[in-house]
C-alpha cells in the first residue's frame, strides 16, 4: 500500500488512548491486537492507516504471496522448498481491510479457480490472512462477523500461522499481523471467549470540547485542500514517532519486570475478577512495550498503571464472589426440609400483611387433567384434600403483594445453539439456517433443496475435470449434475422466550421480587430488540397460571409483569408442569420455533402435586423436561447468599440439563455466556 494520501498519525486530534494502544502493538505484536469500541465517525480507520504510515518498510521474498521474511525462521511451504534461492525487495507494511461479508475461503484461502480450469490442478489462492502477514488486519464491525470467521482470524493471530485443509488442499503459511477490530456495543457484543483473545480494548467517543472540535475541522480542511503540503508540515513529527517505535523495538528484548511488579499485575487481575490468566500475560507484555516506548529497560508501576485499563476494560467482571459459607451440619432429608420450611415461613412473615380471615380460604385445584407423562400418578381427591387439611405447611400464609419493578440493565447475550434445521422467519437473536433464498451465503452443499445454485462452489467442483471433459460448442466449461452445489444460507431469527416466574411469598423478602422484575423487564426489552415472541407464567400458592400466552407484544408482557402479585407457598412442580405444557403446545403448533425458557426461582418448593416430597418431585419434573433437546433452559437463581443456603435451584438446573446463573449474572458485564453458541452444547454452567 502506498501512503501518499494517508492523514498523518501525529496530526490526529485527541484519541490519545487509542494511539498509545496501537503503538504498543507496533512495538510488541505479542500484545495481541486492539479492540476499538465506540460510535462511528471517531477517526478509527484513519488512525489505523496512520499507524501503518509510521511503520518501517519490510524485506519480503519476491513473488511470494505470503510476504515471507527471507531472514525469518518461519516460511511458507513454497519458500521452504527454495530456501536461500529467492530474490527479495522492500515494501511498505499493509493495512488489509476485512469486508463484513467475507467468506471462509476468502479469509483463510481456497482453491484457485482459474488455474484449476486451465491446468486441471488444485492450487491455493491465498486469502486475506496471507495478505495481512507482517502488516495490519483491520476488521470493521467485528461483532457482526460470523463467529466461525472470527474464530479463524483469532486462531491465526494467536498462533502466528494459518493452516488450510479444505477442497483437497493442504497448505501452511505464517500469519503474523497486528489485529485491529472495531465495534459499536449497541449493535451487539462479541462472545466473551473471543473478547478475551483480543489483547487491548479502548473506548472511543467524539470530542465534547467545542475548541477541540474546531481544531479538528481546521485540520481536516487543511488536509483536504492540499494533502501534500499538510503531510509535509507534519513530516518531522511523523519521522520522530517512527524513530521512537523502531528504537522501542530494539530495546524491548532487554526490558525486564521485577517479581514484585508481577505480583502487582496478578493482584490487579484478581481484584477485577478476570477469567483465566491471559490478562496477566497481556498486561506484562503491554507494560514492557510501554517501558520500551519511554526508553527504559525496567518496567515501573506507572507503565502498568497506564496499560491496565486497556487490558481490563473488556475482561473485568463484577467483584469476585465471596468465599462460600461453611457447610451446615449433616442432617437427614426430613430435618433439612423442616429447616427450609421454617425459613420459608419466617421470610413470608417478614413481608406479608396480616393473615386472611377464616372465611378467606383457598379452594383446592382440580388436577384431573394432568395425565401426561410429566405428571405423577394422581392421588384420590379425598385423600389429597385430607392431606392438605392435615398439613399446616401447605396452607397459604399472608396475603398478596405487588412489588414495583426494580432497576433495569443491559443483559448479556442469550441465544440458542446452532443446529442444522432449516427454518423460515425473521428476527435478530439466534443464527439459523434458512430455507428461503434470503440471508447470508455461508457455505455450499451437494444436497438439492431449492435450486439456490452456488455458482462459485459449482465451478470449483467442476474445474479439476475440465481437462478430461468435452466442452460443448459455445461453452467455456463443461458441467455435470454431480458438480451442482446449492447455497446454505444463514440469518438471524427470533426465539420464543418463556418466563416461568416464582411468585411465592419467599420471593418478596430482601427485595428479591423487585430485582427479579427488573431482570425480567431487562430481558423483555432485549426481546423487543431481537424481535422475539414471549410468554409468561407464574406459580404461587397451590397453582401455576399462564399470565400471558405467546405474543409478540412486549408492552403487554411488561404490563402483566408490573401487576404480578406475590404471596403464598411455592408450588414449583406445578410451575414446571405448566411451563412444559405451554412449550409443548407451541412446538406442536410450530416445530421450527426455538424456545428459550427462563425459570426464575429460589427453588424452595414446599407444595407437591402428588405424595412425594416437594423438592424431590420438582427435580423429577425437571429431569423429564430436560429430555427435550429442542428447548433451551436457563435457571435463574434468586436465593440470597447467607450462612445457610439450600442450592435447590442449582440442583434443578442440573436435573433439567439447563444453564445455571445467579440473577446478577444476567448483566452484560459478566464474561460468561448463558448459551455456548460456539460449541452448541447444552450444559450446566458450573
Amino acid at each position: 500500500m502506498i501512503f501518499n494520501d494517508v492523514f498523518p498519525f501525529s496530526a490526529i486530534v485527541g484519541q490519545e488512548d487509542l494511539k498509545l494502544a496501537l503503538m504498543l502493538n507496533a512495538v510488541h505484536p505479542g500484545v495481541g491486537g486492539v479492540l476499538i469500541r465506540g460510535e462511528k465517525g471517531t477517526a478509527k480507520s484513519t488512525i489505523v492507516r496512520g499507524l501503518a504510515d509510521l511503520l518501517y518498510p519490510i524485506e519480503v521474498v519476491s513473488d511470494c504471496p505470503f510476504s515471507c521474511d527471507p531472514g525469518g525462521e518461519v516460511l511458507c511451504d513454497d519458500c521452504q522448498q527454495k530456501r536461500q534461492k529467492f530474490q527479495t525487495h522492500l515494501r511498505s507494511q499493509r493495512v488489509v481491510t476485512l469486508p463484513l461479508n467475507a467468506t471462509e475461503d476468502r479469509v483463510a484461502g481456497g482453491m484457485d479457480f482459474n488455474r484449476a480450469v486451465k491446468e486441471g490442478k488444485k492450487v491455493l489462492l491465498p486469502g486475506l490472512l496471507a495478505q495481512a502477514h507482517r502488516g495490519i488486519l483491520y476488521v470493521d464491525e467485528i461483532n457482526l462477523l460470523d463467529d466461525h470467521i472470527v474464530d479463524i482470524i483469532l486462531d491465526a493471530a494467536s498462533s502466528g500461522e494459518n493452516r488450510i485443509e479444505r477442497e483437497g488442499l493442504s497448505f501452511y503459511h505464517p500469519a503474523r499481523f497486528i489485529m485491529v477490530g472495531t465495534m459499536n456495543p449497541e449493535e451487539g457484543d462479541l462472545r466473551p471467549q473471543l473478547l478475551d483473545r483480543l489483547g487491548l480494548c479502548v473506548e472511543v467517543e467524539s470530542e465534547k470540547d467545542p475548541e477541540v472540535r474546531m481544531t479538528l475541522m481546521e485540520q481536516r480542511e487543511a488536509y483536504d485542500n492540499d494533502p501534500a503540503a499538510f503531510r509535509k508540515a507534519h513530516e518531522v513529527q511523523r519521522l520522530e514517532l517512527a524513530r521512537k517505535i523502531i528504537e522501542a523495538r530494539d530495546i524491548l528484548p532487554r526490558v525486564g519486570v521485577k517479581q514484585e511488579l508481577r505480583g502487582f499485575i496478578a493482584e490487579l487481575c484478581a481484584t477485577n475478577n478476570v477469567a483465566g490468566h491471559r490478562a496477566d500475560i497481556v498486561m506484562e507484555q503491554a507494560a514492557r512495550a510501554h517501558a520500551a516506548l519511554e526508553g527504559r529497560i525496567r518496567v515501573e508501576v506507572e507503565d502498568i498503571s497506564r496499560v491496565a485499563p486497556f487490558v481490563l476494560l473488556h475482561r473485568k467482571r463484577d467483584a469476585a464472589p465471596p468465599p462460600p459459607p461453611p457447610e451446615p451440619p449433616e442432617a437427614d432429608n426430613d430435618s433439612r426440609e423442616n429447616e427450609q420450611s421454617r425459613e420459608e415461613e419466617k421470610q413470608e412473615q417478614e413481608t406479608a400483611p396480616p393473615p386472611p380471615r377464616d372465611d378467606e380460604t383457598s379452594s383446592p385445584r382440580d388436577d384431573s387433567s394432568r395425565e401426561d407423562a410429566l405428571s405423577p400418578p394422581s392421588l384420590p381427591e379425598s385423600s389429597r384434600d385430607k392431606d392438605r387439611e392435615e398439613s399446616p405447611s401447605d396452607k397459604d400464609t399472608g396475603g398478596d403483594q405487588i412489588f414495583e419493578i426494580g432497576a433495569t440493565f443491559q443483559v448479556k447475550k442469550i441465544s440458542s445453539p446452532k443446529d442444522r434445521q432449516m427454518r423460515r422467519g425473521s428476527g435478530k437473536r439466534s443464527r439459523s439456517r434458512v430455507s428461503q433464498k434470503q440471508g447470508r451465503y455461508v457455505k455450499s452443499s451437494m444436497k438439492r433443496h431449492n435450486n439456490d445454485v452456488a455458482l462459485d462452489a459449482t465451478l470449483r467442483a467442476a474445474a479439476p475435470f475440465q481437462a478430461t471433459r468435452t466442452i460443448p460448442p459455445g461453452m467455456t466449461i463443461a458441467l455435470k449434475s454431480q458438480d451442482i452445489r446449492e447455497k446454505i444460507r444463514e440469518k438471524r431469527m427470533g426465539n420464543f422466550l418463556v418466563f416461568s416466574v416464582d411468585a411465592s411469598g419467599s420471593m418478596g423478602s430482601r427485595g428479591r421480587m423487585a430485582a427479579s422484575k427488573g431482570a425480567i423487564l431487562s430481558l423483555l426489552l432485549d426481546a423487543y430488540q431481537k424481535r422475539d415472541r414471549v410468554a409468561m407464567l407464574s406459580f404461587r400458592k397451590n397453582e401455576a397460571v399462564v399470565n400471558l400466552p405467546p405474543t409478540a407484544s412486549i408492552e403487554l408482557a411488561a404490563h402483566y409483569l408490573k401487576e404480578m402479585p406475590v404471596g403464598g407457598r411455592t408450588p414449583l412442580s406445578a410451575g414446571l408442569d405448566q411451563t412444559h405444557r405451554l412449550v409443548s403446545a407451541a412446538l406442536l403448533k410450530d416445530p421450527a420455533i426455538r424456545p428459550i425458557v427462563l425459570i426464575i426461582t429460589d427453588g424452595k418448593s414446599n407444595v407437591a402435586m402428588g405424595w412425594e416430597k416437594p423438592v424431590e418431585e420438582a427435580l423429577k419434573f425437571a429431569s423429564i423436561m430436560g429430555d427435550d433437546d429442542r428447548v433451551q433452559y436457563i435457571v435463574v437463581d434468586t436465593e440470597p447468599q447467607g450462612i445457610v443456603t439450600f442450592g435447590i435451584a442449582r440442583k434443578l438446573a442440573l436435573a433439567a440439563r439447563a444453564e445455571y446463573c445467579k440473577i446478577d449474572d444476567l448483566k452484560a458485564e459478566s464474561l460468561v455466556d448463558l448459551v455456548h453458541g460456539a460449541t452448541g452444547e447444552k450444559s450446566v454452567g458450573y
